[in-house]
Order: structure tokens, then sequence, then C-alpha cells
């Protein structure tokens, strides 16, 4: 009885508050038409046909032995790179948290790894790959002597993809661990276990379920990772590789969308697995924080060897990274390695390099407040408000962080270029530079609206209702109060989201056309050509520029930011 009074309270607030209603209905149709439309639209050419409901077009693309190979290659380099990273990441993590690193150089470096994939284009350890191992490597060639060597294929695309990923790992993971009460492990090791001991029977066993979850993150971005297989797969195809050549090479646009389909299922179902078992899983076994502070081991017998092997790995992914503005700055790579302004002046009088950092910053930026405000108003409703869409609004959502970005391309295609809005306003979003924005919003929402519901769970629900009492309408009270108490996660949101619409890839090529120019596709295509010099120099400001505004980033939160330390007032007390 008493819950259906609630109920039924709540119901009276929420109609009575126009405002708030108008932006459920919006968020609702918004997420419907560009989220859920899309893939709809994609089991619909995948299952139906002038005839009815077949499967005609499964059993056609399932006999094509280069899908079939797609598939098995797809799983393999997932599954190699899942567990690689977990690992690499694990012991990152372990070496943080558990030893007593000398420096404060390697608590830097550890920081710089973490953040290098975060601020750079997803491609740029593949160019560094090829111009270090290649052929015409700087390693291969001119240190071990060797001239036939070739990166292309399973191990390239697995060595550059564990590179990329592993440091999400390592983030995950040191929380994790961070989280461990250390009474248990030194209970264990009081009664004369070693380290190794306590380690396998004791900590182990509770970061289970995380190192499950971070595989299953890493899994789930390697098979949908599309920038990596394209520069240095050679002709090892993946998923995402082989939808992209269907329908641009074979011009197949059903069966690309049947294709689309086999890997959207694989991602699902992963995502399910991560997000409503193993997260959960994750939480319900390290709960809150560690009881006190951790003794950290400083026998040099393990600090030592731990220390050594983080930093020469640590130095080495720095290294790749750092390759790419060197590749820009030389005039032949791997021939003539005098300096040369050359490239940075041809990407801008000879290839529109102008143009293509214009449109890419431009929508970038238009998307990146969107997103940021966006995510907030999901995670503030997810959190403080009860309504029967609730539910559906963050489920949506989130969904977009498991659609791969060039299923949700080819989802686009076939939705709003010829699907059900064939006509009219949406036809006309098709091809322009709204539906590249959108795009940009759509995949970046479930990061933001995450960070929103972490730091929206913590705010106490009385101060807002104070605001409710004294006659506040939901739009006042979310601008005036909640939106000032999560600064933080707004302008965090906000420069997340530009970095990775301005470095994206999978999502956008299959979309762009040439009215605009986007700085990722000229890296691409040049890296393609073997024009390692001008995807160098596009890569080396798009990395200039990212770096940039994490540094713009982590400025504003210090100093507007709500975690800024408060100063103590001497004058006019």
């Amino acid at each position: 009885m008493a819950k259906s009074q609630s109920a039924s309270l709540d119901k009276k607030k929420l109609m009575a508050d126009p405002i708030l209603v108008s932006t459920i209905v919006l968020l609702v149709v918004f997420l419907t038409v560009f989220i859920l439309y899309p893939l709809a639209i994609l089991l619909v050419d995948s299952f139906v046909s002038e005839s009815g409901i077949t499967f005609a077009t499964f059993k056609r693309i399932f006999g094509l032995p280069n899908f079939r190979r797609a598939i098995g290659n797809t799983l393999k380099v997932g599954f190699v790179v899942g567990i690689v990273s977990t690992l690499i990441g694990l012991l990152f993590a372990y070496v943080e948290v558990y030893v007593k690193l000398r420096t404060r150089f390697m608590s830097g470096l550890f920081k710089v790894v973490s953040m290098l994939p975060v601020v750079s284009p997803p491609f740029v350890l593949s160019l560094s790959m090829i111009m270090l191992f290649g052929k015409s490597g700087i390693i291969t060639r001119y240190v071990f002597h060797i001239y036939d060597n070739s990166v292309y294929g399973f191990w390239g695309i697995a060595i550059v993809q564990t590179l990329t990923f592993f440091p999400v790992c390592y983030m995950m993971l040191k929380g994790l661990l961070k989280n461990i009460d250390p009474s248990l492990e030194e209970a264990a090791r009081d009664m004369g276990a070693s380290r190794f001991k306590v380690f396998m029977t004791v900590t182990f066993p509770l970061i289970l379920p995380g190192l499950g979850n971070a595989f299953l993150v890493t899994f789930i971005e390697s098979i949908a990772d599309f920038a990596n297989p394209m520069i240095i797969g050679g002709s090892y195809d993946t998923l995402a590789t082989t939808i992209y050549l269907q329908i641009t090479g074979a011009y197949d646009k059903q069966g690309a969308a049947a294709m689309a389909v086999v890997l959207l299922t694989i991602t699902l179902l992963m995502f399910v697995v991560q997000k409503y078992y193993l997260e959960a899983k994750s939480t319900a076994t390290l709960s809150g924080k560690a009881s006190r502070e951790r003794m950290l081991i400083r026998d040099k017998s393990v600090t030592v060897p731990l220390t050594i092997l983080c930093s020469a790995f640590a130095l080495f992914v720095i290294i790749m990274y750092i390759c790419v503005p060197f590749g820009a700055c030389f005039k032949t790579w791997g021939r003539d390695f005098h300096l040369t302004t050359k490239w940075f002046k041809l990407v801008f009088t000879r290839y529109k390099g102008f143009k293509a950092f214009k449109d890419s910053f431009i929508l970038s930026f238009i998307s990146a407040p969107i997103t940021a405000l966006l995510s907030m108003i999901i995670s503030y409703l997810v959190v403080k408000r009860k309504f029967k869409a609730k539910g559906y609004i963050e489920a949506v959502s989130m969904l977009a962080m498991a659609v791969p970005g060039t299923v949700l391309g080819i989802g686009y295609i076939r939705g709003f270029a010829s699907g059900m809005f064939g006509t009219g306003f949406l036809q006309g979003l098709y091809g322009t530079g709204t539906i590249l924005v959108i795009v940009f919003i759509v995949r970046s929402l479930p990061t933001g609206t995450r960070s929103g519901i972490s730091a929206l769970r913590q705010i106490d629900k009385s101060i807002e209702e104070s605001a409710y009492d004294m006659g506040a309408d939901s739009f006042r009270v979310f601008m005036t109060v909640t939106l000032p108490l999560i600064k933080d996660s707004f302008l965090s949101g906000f420069i997340t989201s530009f970095v990775r619409s301005i470095t994206a890839i999978s999502a956008i090529i299959l979309l762009v056309t040439p009215s605009y120019l986007l700085i990722t596709v000229q890296i691409n295509e040049f890296a393609e050509k073997g024009s390692f010099g001008i995807a160098c120099a596009f890569a080396s400001i798009l990395i200039a520029i990212t770096y940039t505004a994490v540094l713009i980033m982590n400025l504003l939160i210090k100093h507007f930011g709500t975690s800024r330390k408060v100063k103590t007032r001497k004058d006019g007390e």
C-alpha cells in the first residue's frame, strides 16, 4: 500500500514538472532514433526480404570463405589481446600498489603510459610498428640487419592492440588492488605463507572477477577495433575490416548488414556478461576501501626485477609513441634521416590540412558540450528521479558502448540513407556534418554517463530537496544545484568527448563525404598508401591538439572544479 502511494506521489510530481517530462520524452526519442533504430534496421536488412523473413543472407555470407576466416581471426586476436593485456595490466597495477617504488620517475612513467592511448589516435602504434620493425624499420634494418621482415598480419595486430589496450586493464585493476584490505594478506603472511602463496590464495581470488571484467573489456575493444587491423593487418582479415570492404569494395549493403549483426551479437553477449555479471560480482567482492595503509614490499629481490621489467616495457611504449613525430621530421623514413619540415608543409599546402583540422576541430567541439550536458542529464534522471522509462534510458545510453563503430556506421547508412526515414528531414541528415556530430555524441555518451552516475551517487538528496521545497522546478535545481556540484564530471566529460571525437575513425569512415575532411580519415588514407611522412605529420599535430586539450581540462578542474583545495580566508574574517 505504501509503495503504491509513493509511486502515485512520484507520478504526480513528475507530471507537475513539464520541463522534466519534455526532457524525458526528447531523450527517449533521441536514443531510439539514433541508437536503437539503426541497429533495428540492420536486423531488418539481414532477416527480411520481399518474400518475408529469411536466413538467405546469412547463408550467403557464411558461405564466403573470407568471412568464416575473419570470424576465426577476430576471436583469436580478441582472446590473445585480452589475456596478454590483462596480465600486463595486472603486473603494472601490482607493482604500483604493492611495491615500494624508489623514485617518483616510475610513478610518473606509469601515468604517462596510462594517458598516452587516451590522447593519441587509435592507429598511432600501427604506424610506429611499421616504422620500427617493418622492412625499412630502424630496429630490423639498421640494428639487426634484417631486410625482409614483415610486421603485417596476426602478430602485428596482436602486439599493437596489446600495447594500446593494456593501460585500460592497468587502470581498472589498480583500483581493485587498492581496495583490498591489507589485513587479509598480512594475516596469511603472519601464518608463514610466502608472498607468492599469499597472492595465489588471497589476492588472486579476490580480484578474479575484476580480472574477468578487464579481460572482457579488452576483448570487446579488440574485436571492435577497425583502425589497427586496417593499417597493419595486411591480408589478415578481421570482422571490422571485412564489413568495411564488403560495403566499400563489393557494394553489398545487405551482406555487410548481416556481417555487422554477427559482430554485434558477439560484442553484445560479451558486454552483457561484463556489465551485469562480472562488474557486479567484482563490486560485491571488493566493497568499500582498504581499512588502513598497506605495508609496501621493500625486498630488493622483488622490487628490483619488477621495477626494471615495468620500466623497460613502459619506456618501449613511450618510444613507440615518440616514433611518430620523428617520422614526420625525416626526409624518407628508413632511407634518408636528414631533418626536414617538408611533410608538415605538404600537409597544409597540398593535402588541405587546414580544412581537415578545421572540420575535425569544429565538429568535435560542437559535439563535446552537447555530449557532456546530455551525459549529466541522463545521469541525473537515472540517479535522482523515478519514472517508468528510467531503465530504458539507462540501458540504451549504455548500449552504444557495446556497438562497434563499423556496425554503427553501417546502421546509419542503412537507416538514414535508404531506411524507414529515407525521405524528409532525417534523410537530409545523411552526408552532412550534423550526422557526424550525432555519431560523436552517441559514441561518447556511455563514458560521460558512467562518470556522471558515479559523481551523483555521492551527493546527498537533501541538498536538492531543499531547493524543491523552496519552489524551484527540476530545470532550475539541475542548473543551479546539481550541475555545479558535479563540475568535475562535466568538464571531464567535455574533454573526453572532444578527444574521443577528434580521434575517432571506425564509426565515421563510412559516413564522411567529400564535403568534410577529417584528420583520422586522412591519416588512415595516407598510411594505407605507404605515405608515412604525411601520415605521421597529420598524427603528430593531432596528438598535440588532444594533449593540449587534456592539459586544459586538468587546469580547468584544478581552478574551477569542485575538488580543488579550498583556501583558508585570512582577510575580512
